[in-house]
């Protein structure tokens, strides 16, 4: 299935922007579109966290985990939504977004998000806009995943291996000083392994559940955020 909805997800990407002060880029939250179960979020250094709710505003720094069959829906930054699994954990090393005053249609120039997934998996919906340019890294371990078009992809790592499976569009994934290879739709790579070329998700199980979940959880994140666009005040 095509993307769809782009102008109205484009459309959201303003509203959640809307405030930031002219030509200034600064550091903004992620919005949590959903919660499910046991899921925390705060200063991993100091130990100290506190349950998400829809009203939790989870900044630049802060490390999200969730408990296992837990999984929280999310905005990270405009056009970027994601969902975090059960027994999963990542940390928000970026969330910044700079924007041309303050009307609420058009006027984004930058969006910037970079994430390190300890453990776990996330499945990650991009949309990019041509008229603002996007930076968009999840790291885990060695592995660093970039999308520079509209993609829809999973990232999953269990501490030692890292699996990266793309549904749609295409991403770019890369380890350590290696230049980077892009993986098409339907295929994945793993990291560490001797092979360097992505491989077909169809040879594998697990790749093929990475696709069937992230198809179905990125028509959840489309719905949930053309949701919040509607019942956010004008």
């Amino acid at each position: 299935m095509r993307f769809r909805s782009v102008a109205s997800l484009l459309a959201f990407c303003c509203l959640f922007a809307n405030g930031c002060s002219k030509g200034i880029s600064r550091a903004t939250a992620a919005i949590v579109f959903s919660v499910k179960g046991n899921v925390v979020f705060g200063n991993s250094e100091r130990n100290h966290f506190q349950p998400v709710t829809l009203k939790s505003r989870i900044h630049s720094g802060n490390t999200v985990r969730s408990a296992d069959g837990a999984s929280i829906k999310l905005a990270l930054i405009p056009g970027a939504l994601a969902q975090l699994s059960g027994n999963s954990e990542i940390k928000i090393e970026e969330l910044r977004i700079a924007k041309d005053g303050n009307q609420t249609a058009g006027g984004m120039r930058e969006r910037s998000t970079r994430i390190r997934l300890n453990r776990g998996k996330i499945i990650v919906l991009f949309n990019r806009s041509d008229r603002s340019a996007s930076q968009f890294a999840i790291t885990a371990r060695e592995l660093t995943v970039r999308a520079d078009s509209d993609c829809l992809f999973c990232v999953w790592t269990d501490g030692t291996t890292t699996r990266v499976t793309c549904a749609r569009g295409e991403i770019n994934a890369s380890a350590d000083a290696q230049p980077p290879a892009a993986i098409a739709p339907g295929y994945f790579q793993k990291s560490p392994t001797a092979g360097k070329e992505p491989l077909a998700a169809a040879d594998d199980a697990a790749a093929q559940i990475d696709i069937t979940e992230s198809l179905e959880i990125g028509e959840q994140l489309r719905d949930q955020a053309l949701g919040w666009q509607n019942r956010r005040p004008l």
